[in-house]
């Protein structure tokens, strides 16, 4: 049975967590099969608040990895979905 996991990320300041939260999702790059951002952006405001959806491939080892990796950072929250195949 194969699994599919999807990582939903809150960045709760954007302007603040952007940085190493990139940092992180860029030393995992070999294990993301698609990653999906967004923010409310108006004419008069960029939110601060931004969501990113990943869809991971590779070993569970690695997906645990960086998991583990965004958990560390402060102000943002990550949550896990897990499909079976």
């Amino acid at each position: 049975m194969k699994e599919i996991r999807i990582l939903g990320i809150l960045i709760t300041d954007r302007i603040k967590e952007a940085g190493q939260t990139q940092k992180v999702l860029s030393e995992f790059a070999h294990i993301i099969k698609s990653r999906l951002g967004f923010h409310e952006v108006t004419e008069a405001v960029c939110s601060r608040l931004g969501i990113i959806m990943l869809q991971l491939v590779g070993s569970i080892d690695e997906q645990d990895k960086l998991e583990s990796a965004l958990n560390q950072i402060g102000g943002i929250q990550v949550r896990r979905m897990q499909f079976e195949v």
